[in-house]
């Protein structure tokens, strides 16, 4: 019985946490996860494109896009040219810092006329270097 029950609950709660990440009220965005080019390892004052996935109900206006560096910030950017879709995502050019650093980011996008913010996400640094 307990070889039966492990497998039906652990699938109830695999399914559970799925239908909650796909549920999005009406116009809502919600950020999933940021791609930082070489794998985090960067160079310090070397601009690079962070890409930012999202889901959306819709296609909601993003206006900016805001980010701190281990609590430092926000520094906020204005977001244009987000791709909405199955694959919906919005680039921006940042400047890494020297030393590693916990990046984070949220946006601000129109919902039902009013400015709206999203969850946030974040990403680690491992390798600034001069």
């Amino acid at each position: 019985m307990k070889r039966v029950l492990i497998p039906i609950l652990m699938s109830a709660a695999i399914l559970l946490v799925i239908s909650s990440c796909a549920t999005l009220k009406k116009g809502e965005l919600r950020l999933l996860s940021m791609d930082i080019p070489e794998n985090g390892n960067l160079k310090a004052d070397i601009p690079f494109w962070v890409r930012i996935y999202f889901v959306a109900d819709g296609n909601p206006e993003i206006s900016r896009a805001c980010f701190f560096w281990d609590g430092d910030g926000p520094y906020c950017f204005n977001v244009r040219d987000a791709k909405y879709g199955s694959f919906a995502y919005f680039e921006v050019p940042l400047l890494a810092r020297l030393g590693p650093d916990n990046l984070q980011c949220y946006v601000e996008y129109v919902r039902d006329g009013k400015i709206q913010r999203s969850n946030a996400i974040a990403s680690f640094i491992t390798g600034v270097m001069r």
